[in-house]
C-alpha cells in the first residue's frame, strides 16, 4: 500500500521529529485522548467505530482499549505507545494477524528525575518547609528552621535499586551522580548486583522500579519492610501493587520507615482519609512520573522508526507478536 493510501489515526499525544516521520508514512488524523476535556478514553467498541469512520489502517494509540472488534478492522499495524501494551488484547491482535509495536523506555529519564525529587522531597523536608514559608511560620512555635528540618544527606548513603530495567538503570547513574553508591535486585539482570535479602540488609533507600507481574505484585510486605534498616527512605515510583500498604504505614509509624515517596496508587486515588496522608515524612504524587513532552517525543520516534521498518519489510525492534510476520511473508 502506497503511502498515499495510508490513514493513521493517532489518538496518543504526538510531537518531535517522529512526527514528521508518520507524517512521511500515513496520512495523519491526530486526536490525542489527552487534549480532550473532560479525558476521553475510548473502549474497544467506540475505538473500532472511530477507526472505520476515519478508514484507518494504522493506528497508534496511548491509553484507548484496543480489544475485540478494534481487530475486525482492516489494520496494516497498531502501535501502543507504552513499554507495556497492557491496553492491548495482544492474543485477538495476533489472531487477526495485526502487528503490535510498543515504545520501551520512553518515560526512563522522566520517571528517574521524579524518584530524585521525591528522594529529596522527602528527606529533606522541602514541602513542609514550602508550606511554613507560604503560611508566615518560618520560626513556627518557637523554633527556628534549622531545628526543625535538620536531615543526613545523601551522599555516603547506599540506594538499593529493585528492578533494573530502562528506570531503574536511567535512576542509578543518577543517584551516583549525587554521591551516593547503588545497589541493585533483578533476576533478569546479570549485572543486578545483590539478593534482594541482602539489598534490604544494606540499603539506606529502598527505590522499586519493578514491573507487575504474579511474581512482583506485594514483594515487599511486612516481612522485608522489617528486613530493612533502621530510618530506611522507601520510594515507589513504578505501582502500588508492587509493596503492601498496609505494611508501609505500619513500619511509618513505629520509625523503620523514616520518609517515604510515592508516585502510584491503586486505582489511581488515595481517599483523603487514607492514613498516609497523615505522615509529614511522606511526600505523594499523583502518577506523573512520566509525565514530560520528552515521553510524548520519545514515543512518537521508536513508533515512528519501527513503523518504518515494518513498513519496508523489514521485523521491527519493538513488535510484541513477531510471529505475525511470518503469515505475512
Amino acid at each position: 500500500m502506497a503511502q498515499a493510501e495510508r490513514r493513521a489515526l493517532v489518538t496518543a499525544p504526538v510531537r518531535g521529529p517522529g512526527l514528521d516521520t508518520l507524517r512521511q508514512l500515513a496520512e495523519l488524523v491526530i486526536d490525542p485522548w489527552i487534549d480532550h476535556d473532560p479525558l476521553r478514553i475510548y473502549d474497544a467498541a467506540a475505538l473500532a467505530e472511530r477507526v472505520a469512520a476515519e478508514r484507518a489502517t494504522l493506528l497508534v494509540v496511548e491509553a484507548d482499549q484496543c480489544a475485540g472488534p478494534v481487530f475486525e478492522q482492516p489494520l496494516l499495524a497498531l502501535a501502543s505507545c507504552r513499554g507495556d501494551p497492557n491496553n492491548v488484547d495482544v492474543a485477538a491482535a495476533t489472531k487477526a494477524g495485526v502487528p503490535v509495536l510498543r515504545a520501551p523506555g520512553r518515560n526512563a529519564d522522566a520517571v528517574a528525575e521524579l524518584a530524585v525529587a521525591l528522594l529529596l522531597a522527602a528527606t529533606r523536608g522541602v514541602v513542609g518547609a514550602d508550606r511554613d514559608v507560604r503560611a508566615g511560620e518560618i520560626y513556627k512555635k518557637g523554633t527556628i528552621p534549622y531545628q526543625r528540618y535538620r536531615a543526613w544527606q545523601l551522599a555516603g548513603r547506599t540506594a538499593g535499586l529493585v528492578g533494573l530495567g530502562a528506570v531503574g538503570r536511567a535512576l542509578r547513574w543518577r543517584l551516583e551522580g549525587l554521591g551516593m553508591r547503588a545497589v541493585s535486585y533483578d533476576p533478569y539482570a546479570p549485572d543486578a548486583t545483590h539478593s534482594l535479602e541482602d539489598l534490604l540488609a544494606v540499603s539506606d533507600v529502598v527505590s522499586l522500579h519493578a514491573p507487575v507481574t504474579e511474581e512482583t505484585k506485594g514483594m515487599i510486605g511486612a516481612e522485608q519492610f522489617d528486613a530493612m534498616k533502621d530510618g530506611v527512605v522507601f520510594l515507589n515510583t513504578a505501582r502500588a501493587q508492587l509493596h503492601d500498604t498496609d505494611a508501609l504505614v505500619a513500619a511509618l509509624r513505629s520509625g523503620k520507615v523514616a520518609a517515604a515517596g510515592l508516585d502510584h496508587f491503586v486505582g489511581e486515588h488515595l481517599p483523603p482519609d487514607h492514613p498516609l496522608i497523615g505522615f509529614d515524612n511522606v511526600v505523594l504524587t499523583p502518577h506523573i512520573g512520566g509525565a514530560t513532552y520528552d515521553t510524548e517525543a520519545n514515543h512518537t520516534q521508536v513508533i515512528a522508526d519501527d513503523l518504518c521498518r515494518l513498513l519496508a519489510g523489514v521485523t521491527p525492534k519493538n513488535i510484541v507478536n513477531p510471529e505475525v510476520l511470518d503469515r505475512r511473508r
